[in-house]
């Protein structure tokens, strides 16, 4: 396989994993474990596109020569979109964050160059998504609204956008819980049994001490999926929460 076709195998793979290998950290171990199980179920949706991005592997020299002339070519949109969109993509699959960053460096330049661009503009969300775990950052999970907005703008019933929205005030320190179980809340509203937006949903509200409404909400999982690998690890995190309650 040459080194084009390398480049759009990467770009082919889905965008279904915002936040990647950043997030699973910033959660306690009952939420990792929910999330793999998440991360488990989404692999399986689409496992043909998982074993090609996971066969990809390029050499830190093909890497940096792309970056290079990409920097030669600081004007031209397509260029700098694609090798963005597609070093995002590396670096989740690698866990190389400094890939990450050279991907948001790119991803910011497309965006100078046209910032009507919807694909960029969910890149850059993720970007800075993953750059806000990483580095702790508010700002940059404030930056990754921002765009995460403008895509919306475009199309406002996408719900993994309006979920990874809500993971936003999830994971920033500290967390609005108030406006994560908005956006998780608003993705149900379009689709009642999106599945990461309830066990998110779930989780915000036990934080808000509020396990009798998260009970609901499982039994609006167990319908929507009874095989989900959340629902035990979920259902233990209310009881507890609930047992909490009455001591």
């Amino acid at each position: 396989m040459n080194i084009k076709s390398l480049w759009i195998s990467v770009i082919a793979v889905g965008l279904s994993f915002v936040g990647g290998f950043l997030l699973a950290n910033a959660l306690n171990r009952g939420e990792l474990d929910i999330v793999k199980g998440e991360n488990e179920r989404l692999k399986n949706a689409d496992a043909a596109e998982q074993k090609v991005a996971a066969e990809v592997t390029l050499s830190n020299d093909e890497i940096q020569n792309k970056i290079a002339e990409a920097d030669r070519n600081p004007n031209n949109f397509q260029f700098q979109k694609n090798l963005g969109l597609a070093l995002y993509r590396y670096a989740s699959m690698k866990k190389d964050t400094k890939i990450l960053a050279e991907s948001l460096r790119l991803l910011v330049r497309a965006n100078i160059i046209n910032s009507g661009d919807r694909d960029v503009q969910v890149g850059l969300g993720n970007a800075y998504f993953d750059t806000g775990y990483q580095n702790k950052d508010n700002k940059s999970f404030a930056s990754a609204r921002e765009f995460y907005g403008k895509a919306l703008a475009k199309t406002p019933a996408d719900v993994e956008i309006i979920t990874d929205l809500g993971l936003t005030y999830y994971l920033q320190e500290p967390p609005d819980l108030a406006m994560a179980v908005k956006q998780f809340e608003a993705s149900l509203k379009i689709d009642a049994e999106h599945e990461k937006a309830l066990e998110f949903l779930i989780q915000s509200l036990i934080k808000q001490n509020e396990s009798q409404k998260a009970g609901e909400f499982i039994e609006r999982l167990r319908k929507a999926n009874p095989d989900s690998q959340s629902l035990p690890q979920l259902s233990a995190l209310v009881s507890q929460a609930g047992t909490d309650l009455v001591k």
